[in-house]
């Protein structure tokens, strides 16, 4: 029994250093999320040992992957009965062409999305803030953050900031139920004229990871983005990490612009 596990720990060490100090379980978790997507909702999986010889890892590193998926809701671990696989949650999917809320994007798809935890506060201006929002140094700015749920299960960590008085807090508070953009909208001042946002891949700080029940360094899609007034002013600012499992963006792209760009182009070096 010793020199069997001596053996499988010189086996994950050996396969630890073929992915430069990537973590093993990281490893063990792409190999997992293949047998569960291959097991229909309702099975369950093979043992801990079977598994664990299956994949080539310790029980330790083995229960170290489950437990990405069991905090994600796609598996269920149960003490004298096993592992079983939990259905899929629905994908959210979206076009990026119109600005809309978490809310009514999934109230459009029948799904049922809630604000979990949330945290509202004021706070002095960061120095980039100063110019953002183009405001004196003694404002406050007001910054809420929360956790959405789809069908109760996490799905997206948003933060908004604005300054004070753009929405007043009370109103947040009595009203509030996830959406800043649904409440600007409502209150139709000031009046909103379009959003720019950057979209990228990020690892998972140690505060999101909490609150949306993932492992710190997990990799998220993160939207910021900035809502500007009809007079250019900055009226929000925007942070959204989404979990890439449970979310599908995509964007229309026409050709009828760039065929008349291509066209000036042509009769312009023939003239």
């Amino acid at each position: 029994m010793k020199n069997h596990v001596n053996a499988r720990t010189n086996q994950e060490q050996s396969r630890s250093g073929n992915v430069k100090r990537r973590p093993l379980y990281q490893s063990a978790a792409e190999e997992l999320a293949e047998i569960i997507a291959h097991t229909p909702p309702g099975d369950r999986l093979p043992s801990e040992p079977k598994l664990s010889d299956q994949l080539g890892v310790s029980r330790a590193t083995l229960r170290e992957a489950m437990r990405l998926f069991e905090e994600r809701g796609l598996i269920l671990r149960q003490q004298g009965v096993g592992t079983t696989v939990v259905e899929m949650p629905q994908v959210i999917d979206s076009g990026l062409e119109v600005l809309e809320s978490l809310e009514t994007l999934s109230s459009r798809m029948g799904l049922t999305m809630t604000m979990g935890d949330s945290e509202i506060r004021l706070r002095s201006p960061k120095a980039e803030e100063l110019e953002q929002f183009d405001i004196p140094r003694n404002a406050r700015l007001l910054e809420i953050k929360r956790t959405m749920l789809a069908e109760m299960r996490p799905v997206a960590y948003l933060v908004d900031v604005l300054p004070e008085g753009i929405l007043p807090r009370g109103e947040i508070e009595e009203r509030f139920t996830g959406s800043v953009l649904d409440l600007l909208l409502e209150r139709k001042q000031p009046t909103l004229s379009h959003a720019k946002t950057e979209i990228t891949a990020v690892s998972a700080s140690p505060e999101i990871a909490h609150h949306l029940n993932i492992q710190r360094g997990d990799v998220l899609l993160c939207f910021k983005g900035i809502i500007y007034d009809d007079s250019g002013n900055v009226v929000n600012r925007s942070e959204s990490y989404f979990l890439p499992w449970t979310f599908r963006f995509h964007v229309l792209r026409r050709f009828d612009d760039v065929m008349n760009v291509v066209e000036r182009n042509r009769k312009t070096n023939d003239g």
